[in-house]
C-alpha cells in the first residue's frame, strides 16, 4: 500500500479521523528519548478503545504494516522508535480510569494514563502507587508496563509487575485476551499476562490495566549521608536495613551532585564534600523509628563509613533532599550524555562499579562520568558526558567501543545489559551477554505465536 492509502484507511478507523502525518508530528511521536535513531514513520494514529486497537491490527495484519507502540515516549533503549516507515499507535487519548473499587483497592485504566495521574488519583481516595520515577509526568501506564519499569522505590515495592491485577491486550493477530480477571489467586496454567508486562510492545498492545494500590506511606523521611569510599554504600545498607524497612535507597557521585547543584533550584545539604552520597527513605512512624535512624546514623559516622548526614524535618525537606538524586538527568542532558542502564548482585555493586570506572578512565581520561542509580535493587546508571569540543558523531562512535567493555564486565558478573529501559534497537546487540542462546530462541518462538506476521514493533529486542 502507498502511505496515502495507508492513511486513508487509517482514518476510517478511529473515531474523528485522527491520523497525524504532518513532519513535526511524525518526529516528536516516532522516538523516544533517544538520538541515535532518526525517526521515519508514515503516520500517527490514536486509537480511543480496545475495539479501535483491534481493527488497525487487523488491517496491518492484513496489509503487511507494521505497527510501533507509543506511550510517553521516556524510554531509552529505541523501544518505541518508527525508524523504517512504520505506523505508530498513540495513547494520548486512550487515558481515562475506568473503574475504582475500594474494597479490593484496584483502579482499572486505559494504558495511556499518565503514571502521575494514577499516582494522584490513589492519593485523591487515601491510597498509594508506589511505582515512581522521574518520568513520571510525562510516562503512560503501557509504556511503564510494556518495560517493566521499576524506579525509586523497587527496594521497598518491586516491580511494575508486581502491581498488575489484571490486562486487556490486543495480540498481534488482532486477538483481544482479558488476562487474569483482576484474580488474586488464579492458578489455572501460564499466566498470559506476565508475558506482556516487560515485551516492549512485541507481542501486541496493552491497551487496558486493573492496578493494585496499597496503603499511604506515613511520614516519609529522607535521610543523605556522604559517603568515605564507595564500599560504604552497602555497610550503611547492611547496618541500616537491621532496624529499618527502607522505602529507597539511592546513591550518586560528587560529579553527579555538582552539576545538579550548579543547574540551580537546590542547595547542597551540608558543607562537607565527599565522593559518593546515598539517599535513605524510610517511614518515620514515631520517635522510636527516629531514635533508631539517629543511633544508626551515628554507628555509620563512628565506623568512618559516613562523614557527614541530613535529615529532613518536613515534607518540603524531603522533597528538596529528593532534588538532589532525581534533578541529575535533567542536569546533564545539554551534556549529550551516554546512558547505560545495567544491574547486577546488590552485593556486587561496588566491585562492579568500580571495574567499570577503571576501564572508561582508562580508556577515555578526558571523558567526565557521572554514576548515579539505586543502589539498593542493584541498578546503576552509568552516564559519560560528551567533551564540548567532540562532535556528537565521534562521541557516539566511542562509546559504542565503551558498550562493548561494560557489557563484557556485565557478562561476568551475571548481571543485566538492561535493569529498567528494555532492550529495544540500542540494546539489542548486547542481548546475548545476560540471555543464553537458548534463551533467545523460546523469546523468539514466544513472539511468532502471539505476532505470527511481524507486524508488531519489529527489530525491537532481537532480529527474526
Amino acid at each position: 500500500m502507498t502511505p496515502d492509502q495507508i492513511v486513508s484507511a487509517l482514518t476510517s478507523l478511529v473515531d474523528d479521523g485522527k491520523v497525524l502525518t504532518d513532519p513535526d508530528d511524525l518526529d516528536t511521536y516516532g522516538k523516544d528519548w533517544t538520538k541515535i535513531y532518526a525517526p521515519r514513520p508514515v503516520a500517527i494514529v490514536f486509537p480511543k478503545s480496545t475495539e479501535q486497537v483491534q481493527a488497525i491490527v487487523r488491517f496491518a495484519n492484513a496489509n503487511q504494516v507494521a505497527l510501533v507502540p507509543s506511550g510517553g515516549r521516556t524510554g531509552l533503549s529505541a523501544g518505541a522508535v518508527a525508524a523504517n516507515g512504520e505506523v505508530v499507535v498513540a495513547f494520548d487519548y486512550m487515558n481515562q480510569i475506568l473503574d475504582f473499587n475500594a474494597s479490593d483497592r484496584v483502579v482499572h485504566c486505559q494504558a495511556g494514563v499518565i503514571t502521575e495521574q494514577l499516582q494522584n488519583f490513589a492519593e485523591e481516595n487515601d491510597l498509594y502507587y508506589p511505582v515512581d520515577f522521574a518520568s513520571a509526568g510525562s510516562s503512560q501506564l503501557g509504556g511503564n508496563l510494556s518495560t517493566n519499569a521499576g524506579g525509586i522505590k523497587v527496594i521497598r515495592y518491586g516491580m511494575s509487575r508486581d502491581w498488575v491485577a489484571g490486562l486487556t491486550v490486543v495480540t498481534g493477530k488482532g486477538d483481544i485476551l482479558e488476562l487474569n480477571k483482576d484474580l488474586e489467586k488464579n492458578n489455572t496454567g501460564y499466566d498470559l499476562r506476565h508475558l506482556f508486562i516487560g515485551a516492549e510492545g512485541t507481542l501486541g498492545f496493552i491497551t487496558e490495566a486493573t492496578m493494585k494500590l496499597t496503603r499511604k506511606p506515613d511520614n516519609l523521611t529522607v535521610l543523605v549521608l556522604g559517603l568515605n569510599d564507595l564500599t560504604n554504600t552497602m555497610d550503611v545498607l547492611q547496618t541500616f536495613q537491621k532496624k529499618i524497612d527502607l522505602t529507597a535507597y539511592e546513591f550518586f557521585s560528587h560529579q553527579a551532585m555538582q552539576h545538579v547543584l550548579a543547574h540551580g533550584n537546590v542547595q547542597a545539604p551540608f558543607e562537607t564534600e565527599a565522593p559518593y552520597y546515598a539517599l535513605l527513605e524510610f517511614e518515620a512512624v514515631s520517635d522510636a523509628v527516629m531514635d533508631d535512624a539517629m543511633a544508626l546514623f551515628e554507628q555509620c559516622m563512628e565506623n568512618g563509613w559516613v562523614l557527614d548526614g541530613a535529615i529532613s524535618q518536613s515534607e518540603t525537606q524531603a522533597k528538596n533532599l529528593w532534588m538532589l538524586r532525581e534533578g541529575i538527568s535533567e542536569s546533564i542532558a545539554p551534556r549529550t550524555p551516554y546512558k547505560n542502564d545495567i544491574s547486577v548482585v546488590v552485593s556486587k555493586v561496588p566491585e562492579f562499579l568500580r571495574e567499570i570506572d577503571a576501564v572508561v578512565t582508562e580508556h577515555y581520561p578526558d571523558f567526565e562520568i557521572i554514576w548515579f542509580g539505586h543502589i539498593g535493587d542493584g541498578n546503576l546508571h552509568l552516564n559519560i558526558l560528551k567533551p564540548e569540543d567532540m562532535a556528537k558523531e565521534d562521541f557516539f562512535e566511542k562509546c559504542q567501543q565503551v558498550n562493548k567493555w561494560v557489557f563484557e564486565i556485565v557478562e561476568r558478573y551475571n548481571g543485566s545489559v538492561s535493569a529498567e529501559h528494555g532492550v529495544g534497537m540500542t540494546k539489542k546487540p548486547y542481548l546475548q551477554y545476560t540471555r543464553s542462546e537458548s534463551e533467545i530462541a523460546y523469546l523468539k518462538g514466544i513472539k511468532q505465536v502471539f505476532d505470527p506476521n511481524g507486524i508488531i514493533n519489529p527489530g525491537k529486542i532481537f532480529d527474526l
